[in-house]
């Protein structure tokens, strides 16, 4: 059903949506959008930062008779 929608059809549903909504809701919904989306990828980078400073922390716990097999 969606694989038939072309040019014509998406700038109609654009039209019909902006006539309901109006553009002052529409942009400060896509404002909210903007705004989730940079708060997701600071979460990640910090989520990714936190994760290398772990690492960086990791104790080597082997047993000595173990290191020596090794």
């Amino acid at each position: 059903m969606l694989n038939n929608i072309g040019l014509p059809g998406i700038l109609l549903i654009a039209v019909v949506v902006l006539v309901l909504f109006g553009r002052g809701k529409i942009s400060g919904l896509m404002g909210e959008v903007g705004k989730g989306i940079t708060a997701f990828k600071k979460g990640v980078d910090d989520s990714k930062q936190e994760i290398e400073d772990g690492l960086a922390d990791v104790k080597d716990v082997t047993p000595e008779e173990e290191k020596d097999k090794v």
